[in-house]
């Protein structure tokens, strides 16, 4: 199916057994071949790139067209043209549906110097993106643009192997629980080891971000010093028998870390994860 549809259930500020209601939104999903426009189909974010020169060329026609400085105008809207007609190229499904006819219309208005005329074609064209933009961009955004934690590679006895993020995430939620619950008990062996299962598959986690965070700083936001730190005092908390103290600071690392990472992209995930779906 082409369309997709996400049920939102829109509380009230009512009490909690209050009615509810529901409501229906329909995203189209734009077609399987522009998925290769974007990474880590290609090496660069081509299709994004070329939305971004065509909204500079837009803008560069329209102001002038308002200076009556056609020379540059007609060097913009030549190139307007060129990323414009890219477009089919790109997208074959879409290629019928390209607005190349106000755009000659657009050349001859700058030919003849009828710039009020090409300002209103100009107008048009614009209407036509943003029908696209309107269809099309969020789910786009959604899909292409939000990282894939489908799978991340994870340390075993020997190897590196791909596990389900979604097991990996419940691994570290049933770790972080485990130190607590040991910790409260007096059984130090077991929160120890379940901190050091802990930091290894942050460690691997840490890889798996790298593919996205290119930037050593990047990763230490969440996975660095800070993090360090807390997890630090969890371990010196379990090597005196202090659970209050183990029971701070792994709050403060989930916090900190899991509830911060979440925040930023399990929403996205969850979406792009949803519009995946064949």
């Amino acid at each position: 199916m082409n369309r997709i549809l996400l049920l939102l259930l829109l509380v009230s500020s009512q009490p909690l057994f209050a009615a509810e209601e529901e409501r229906e939104i329909t995203l189209q999903l734009p077609p399987a071949s522009l998925e290769k426009w974007y990474r880590p189909a290609n090496e660069r974010d081509v299709w994004l790139h070329t939305m971004f020169q065509l909204r500079r060329e837009m803008q560069a026609v329209s102001e002038y067209a308002a200076l009556e400085d056609t020379r540059l105008l007609k060097k913009w809207l030549a190139r307007l043209k060129q990323d414009y007609q890219s477009i089919g190229d790109m997208v074959p499904e879409w290629k019928d549906e390209l607005e190349t006819g106000l755009l000659e219309k657009m050349s001859k208005a700058a030919d003849s110097g009828e710039l009020e005329k090409l300002q209103t074609l100009q107008r048009k064209l614009g209407k036509s993106c943003q029908s696209c933009h309107v269809e099309y961009k969020l789910s786009a955004a959604l899909r292409y643009r939000s990282p894939d934690f489908s799978r991340v590679l994870v340390e075993s006895e020997e190897t590196m192997e791909e596990e389900k993020y979604g097991r990996v995430m419940s691994r570290l939620t049933m770790l972080v629980n485990r130190i607590k619950i040991a910790s409260e008990d007096q059984r130090a062996d077991a929160a120890t080891t379940a901190l050091d299962d802990l930091q290894q598959r942050l460690q691997d986690l840490g890889g798996s971000c790298s593919s996205c965070h290119k930037q050593e700083h990047q990763r230490q936001q969440l996975l660095g010093k800070q993090m360090q730190d807390s997890l630090d005092r969890v371990r010196a908390g379990i090597g005196k028998g202090d659970a209050k103290q183990v029971g701070r600071y792994i709050g403060k690392f989930a916090v900190d870390v899991c509830a911060s990472c979440h925040a930023i992209h399990r929403m996205q995930s969850d979406l792009r994860e949803l519009l995946s779906e064949k």
